[in-house]
């Protein structure tokens, strides 16, 4: 069992049946801006079949099409979703993904070894995995004890006009534009979704949410 330290992270709280997202696309330089462990996007969502909800997570935003084919998961960076099923901030279980080779393993959710920032992997609450996919191929998903598995490129969803919030705070404009510009419009992310039944998220109508990347000591 390996344990892990945090690199970043990103939070938001979620709702069962809502859709919300937390985002941060440009890092300070002293980050991994860019890297397999730069977190941009973590959405929480209920899925089309509404027994179940869906957690994705962005990493390495801002990726061109060309960068996008030359993009790659990370083999000692572990992405950590944090499930709190009763409201005290602290996460009661975890879905862990690992890279392989061409594949991504699942772990969860499981409630975890230790909280906070270090983590072991839990192998014996191994759940699916899925094969990588590729840029420019048709998206591969895996379907393993009743959970949905995606791991690969993919187009960056976040919205946000940057020019004119620029103008906004550098006093040129009052507001923002509707249709805005999409700053992020033909960029991509790295993402992994991961399709759960609520029945394995505990009793609660409420969870709060939040995203690591972990990496190997």
């Amino acid at each position: 069992m390996k344990k892990t330290k945090m690199l970043l992270g990103l939070s938001l709280v979620a709702v069962s049946g809502l859709i919300l997202v937390a985002a941060d696309h440009i890092d300070a330089p002293a980050t991994m801006s860019g890297d397999a462990g730069d977190i941009t996007d973590v959405y929480a969502f209920q899925g089309q079949n509404t027994s179940n909800l869906v957690f994705a997570v962005n990493t390495q935003g801002l990726l061109s099409p060309n960068a996008t084919g030359a993009a790659t998961f990370k083999d000692n960076v572990m992405v950590e979703i944090n499930i709190d099923n009763n409201g005290d901030n602290v996460e009661d279980l975890v879905i862990q993904a690992i890279k392989k080779d061409d594949k991504m393993y699942f772990f969860g959710p499981v409630a975890p070894g230790t909280t906070g920032t270090s983590s072991t992997v839990k192998t014996a609450s191994a759940s699916g995995s899925v094969t990588i996919s590729k840029y420019g191929t048709a998206a591969l998903t895996a379907e393993q004890n009743g959970m949905k598995f995606f791991a690969g490129p993919r187009d960056d969803p976040f919205f946000f006009d940057l020019g004119q919030f620029k103008a906004i705070l550098g006093g040129t404009a009052t507001g923002f534009n509707n249709p805005g510009t999409d700053t992020f419009a033909g960029t991509n992310a790295m993402s992994i979704v991961v399709e759960v039944p609520k029945s394995m998220l505990g009793s609660s109508s409420t969870v709060g949410v939040w995203a690591e990347t972990k990496k190997k000591q």
